[in-house]
């Protein structure tokens, strides 16, 4: 799956915009006696926090391979997705309001170990962490690390204005067609604006964002290999689902 990044030249361009605030009009000195003084509105009570609770696994062995993904995710309910790697957990929030697909798709996956022992195969400095290709979990098939997926594909979510405009953000890898995605995954590791509405954004770092800083990296700024990294392992993921 490629994700390709912008020259430097180009990410660094802005717009400056100008806006101008309409005059204030004049308040008369004295306000009329006939008009009684507001009175503070009432704050609206804090909301209850989410609880969340794990989901049991699906298999107790990972799956590799799949003919579809199964819808799990139920409507209404949050999810919440546990990373263990080698540098330290990254807590994800799936927005499965945003894009339900991808969530479920991930979700699915997870609930059958698919992700466990698979590597962050591509890790480029200053732009983003990948990962999710069943074959990274085989050191033997490292040339072929980046190409692998879980044995189907599915389209992309990008019509629900969710932006890759921070660190942190989670999204859907892919090929040069819009349909290509399958079980490779990203999070940004800067502002990566320039890929909204390209790629599906499912969701985003809430915790761990000092272990995603911690990857190593596999491949410079301008994503060339660097032979002699070792690219960090995807031990296991934990997905909870609001009670």
């Amino acid at each position: 799956m490629l994700l390709r990044k912008r020259s430097l030249g180009l990410s660094l361009l802005g717009l400056l915009l100008m806006a101008c605030a309409p005059q204030a009009s004049k308040v008369p000195a004295k306000v009329p006696a006939s008009v009684p003084a507001k009175t503070p509105a009432a704050s609206a009570p804090a909301a209850a926090p989410v609880v969340y609770a794990p989901l049991p696994y699906l298999s107790a062995a990972p799956i590799r391979t799949f003919a579809k993904a199964e819808q799990v995710i139920v409507p209404g309910k949050q999810y919440r997705a546990v990373l263990k790697t080698s540098k330290g957990d990254i807590t994800i929030d799936l927005n499965a309001a945003g894009s339900p697909v991808a969530v479920n798709n991930f979700v699915f996956l997870a609930l059958n170990r698919f992700y466990d022992g698979t590597r962050f195969h591509r890790v480029i400095d200053g732009f983003m962490a990948q990962g999710g290709d069943p074959q990274s979990a085989d050191l033997s098939k490292k040339a072929a690390w980046g190409t692998g997926g879980p044995g189907y594909q599915f389209s992309y979510e990008v019509n629900n204005k969710l932006r890759f405009n921070s660190a942190g953000v989670l999204g859907m890898a892919r090929s040069q067609s819009p349909d290509s995605q399958g079980s490779q995954f990203f999070i940004t590791l800067t502002d990566a604006d320039f890929l909204s509405g390209q790629y599906t954004v499912f969701g985003k770092v809430s915790a761990g964002q000092d272990a995603l800083a911690k990857l190593t990296r596999t491949a410079s700024g301008n994503d060339t290999p660097l032979p002699s990294a070792v690219a960090d392992t995807l031990q296991s993921v934990t997905i909870l689902a609001s009670k």
